[in-house]
């Protein structure tokens, strides 16, 4: 079963239409209703476990968030980077190219992770 739905509430960044999301059940602290970020679509948020995009965080092309990470505040994850396990991105912090993020690993502030990089164990990137 699905536990977000696409909602007509939209941003644009770069020509891209990216949609909110909203909670269609309960789950971690998450509860049916509430409202997330955004994403380009369903390929971009997992349906699986707890993992969720939160505030006015977006995340678009072929990046994913899936676990139990969460993206969060004014973050953006774009490319083909991956956020999963525990692993947590936010303020303005921006994840893209093939990063990975993973782990109990934190972005924050306005850190920039992107290319081959990857930031994962208890790692925390701040700027």
């Amino acid at each position: 079963m699905k536990k977000y739905q696409l909602i007509n509430d939209t941003k644009k960044i770069r020509r891209i239409t990216l949609y909110r999301i909203q909670a269609l059940k309960n789950f971690g602290n998450i509860k049916k209703g509430d409202v997330g970020g955004y994403v380009q679509s369903e390929n971009n948020l997992s349906h699986n476990n707890t993992c969720w995009i939160y505030d006015n965080a977006s995340v678009f092309g072929g990046a994913i968030v899936f676990g139990d990470a969460s993206v969060f505040g004014d973050a953006s994850v774009f490319g083909d980077a991956d956020v999963y396990e525990d692993a947590r991105v936010y303020d303005n912090a921006k994840v893209y190219g093939d990063a990975r993020v993973y782990g109990d690993a934190e972005v924050s502030g306005n850190a920039r992770v992107f290319g081959d990089t990857q930031v994962y164990g208890n790692m925390k990137i701040t700027s």
